[in-house]
């Protein structure tokens, strides 16, 4: 699975209507996509030379979320990972994350690259304000072993094993895999 993080191409969009974030919560939104992507794809590509597909899908299932609640503790933020079409159900987005996530799939059909896109804003959640940022990932080459059209039956039957609800299959490259998603109260002022 590759994970293309380009702070540097990043185009951080927010709707005219939401409050801007500050630089700074952008900057660190990004810093905490990095760590957490970095960490992953790491934790991955090891899996992957070691014990191949069965070994990504070990640490997509069993490492994945420990890294995020590392990063999400160590933060202070909520760190984690989400898809319209979650392999996990309890990945699935919440309405905010399903509207820019399918903000992102149109704009990919336009032709923008999901490894550019990214959305942050400042919202009112239950009288609060909470920073969020949505990042989408990509679906690369390797990731296509388990997301993709063709994926090999003893390994649907893995992924069946531990994730009865799977949607996360018939990618192609460069579709939007998910997204990375970030959210942080901010201090009342």
């Amino acid at each position: 699975m590759r994970i293309w993080i380009a702070a540097a191409t990043l185009a951080v969009v927010a709707p005219a209507w939401a409050e801007a974030p500050s630089p700074e919560l952008k900057a660190k939104a990004v810093e905490l996509v990095q760590a957490y992507g970095g960490k992953l794809k790491a934790a991955l590509g090891s899996a992957i030379e070691t014990g191949g597909a069965e070994g990504a899908l070990e640490v997509c299932n069993k490492q994945a979320p420990v890294i995020a609640a590392e990063i999400s503790g160590d933060s202070g933020w909520s760190v984690a990972r989400t898809s319209l079409k979650p392999r996990n159900a309890a990945s699935a987005p919440d309405a905010y994350e399903r509207k820019i996530m399918e903000s992102f799939v149109a704009r990919i059909a336009k032709g923008e690259k999901a490894a550019d896109l990214a959305s942050a804003e400042v919202v009112d959640e239950n009288g609060q304000k909470v920073f969020r940022f949505v990042k989408a990932i990509p679906t690369g080459e390797v990731c296509l072993t388990c997301h993709g059209e063709n994926v090999a039956p003893e390994l649907q039957q893995k992924i069946k094993a531990l994730y009865p609800q799977d949607q996360a299959l018939g990618f192609r490259e460069g579709d939007m895999r998910g997204a990375f998603t970030l959210k942080k109260t901010l201090a009342a002022q």
